[in-house]
């Protein structure tokens, strides 16, 4: 049933919002009938819904069930860069930025790629160009690394099996068993370092954000050129900050989880 008798109202457009929005805090994965019964919709039109959605990138099937994309934050890129559940990042980015004097990201994962969900960034020479929305392959990057290392080998079997959508062709392109043992390096030491993998110039550490049940839910990192940082100094200095960046956004992002919800009046 049409909610709008005006004749400029997309009702397709409207049932696919509908679906987006259906896949609330608490439900990150649904089903078919889930999602169906959650948007009020037909099974059959849930299901073109979802595939024309899977088919643009903002939504993925998995295990039976579908869930969203990192892609979804492209539709409220304005909204992501004034007030959002981020900004409760910024200040400890901006805290980052003022030690090391460098660019500083949080990124989270796309399929093969690293997609930027946060950044606070100096005026500097750089190799390639990042803003919010930016998506750069994984393996190459330090931020990649880190949301890597957080999957089971399943899912970086399918993950890796993903073509990259970010048009850039990196550096390094190692073996998988080369692959495999950094990514064992990263989570003994809790951090990694990379050294110009995805591009000429570009060096950073990054390390993992984690929820309250220390699940790795975003990687952050601090970005440097070659030829104005040492890898020494990005380890021996930087690091130490990072990791304490990382575990300060941590206790918020669970603390921000815990919060009560106000129950809705029926």
């Amino acid at each position: 049933m049409r909610r709008d008798t005006s004749p400029d109202f997309i009702e397709a457009l409207a049932r696919g919002l509908d679906v987006l929005r259906g896949f609330e805090p608490g439900r990150p994965r649904m089903t078919l009938s889930e999602v169906a019964a959650k948007a009020g919709l037909a099974r059959p039109t849930a299901r073109r819904i979802l595939i024309t959605l899977e088919s643009l990138g903002y939504v993925r099937s998995e295990d039976a069930g579908f869930s969203l994309t990192p892609r979804v934050l492209e539709l409220g890129m304005a909204y992501v860069g004034s007030r959002n559940l981020w900004e409760l990042a910024e200040p400890h980015l901006r805290d980052l930025v003022a030690h090391t004097n460098e660019s500083c990201s949080i990124a989270q994962l796309d399929g093969s790629d690293i997609v930027y969900v946060a950044r606070v960034a100096v005026p500097k020479l750089v190799a390639l160009s990042v803003t919010i929305g930016t998506r750069f392959p994984a393996v190459q990057t330090s931020l990649g690394k880190v949301l890597l290392a957080a999957l089971d080998k399943d899912q970086l079997d399918e993950l890796l099996a993903t073509p990259s959508r970010s048009g850039i062709g990196p550096r390094w392109s190692p073996a998988r068993d080369e692959l495999d043992e950094v990514l064992r390096d990263v989570r003994a030491k809790g951090w990694v370092a990379t050294d110009q993998e995805l591009a000429l110039g570009i060096r950073s550490v990054a390390a993992p954000i984690r929820n309250g049940h220390g699940h790795t839910i975003a990687a952050v990192n601090v970005n440097a050129h070659a030829a104005e940082t040492s890898i020494d100094h990005l380890v021996e200095h930087h690091v130490p900050l990072l990791l304490r960046t990382a575990g300060a956004i941590s206790a918020d992002w669970a603390a921000w989880e815990a919060r009560p919800i106000a129950a809705t009046a029926g």
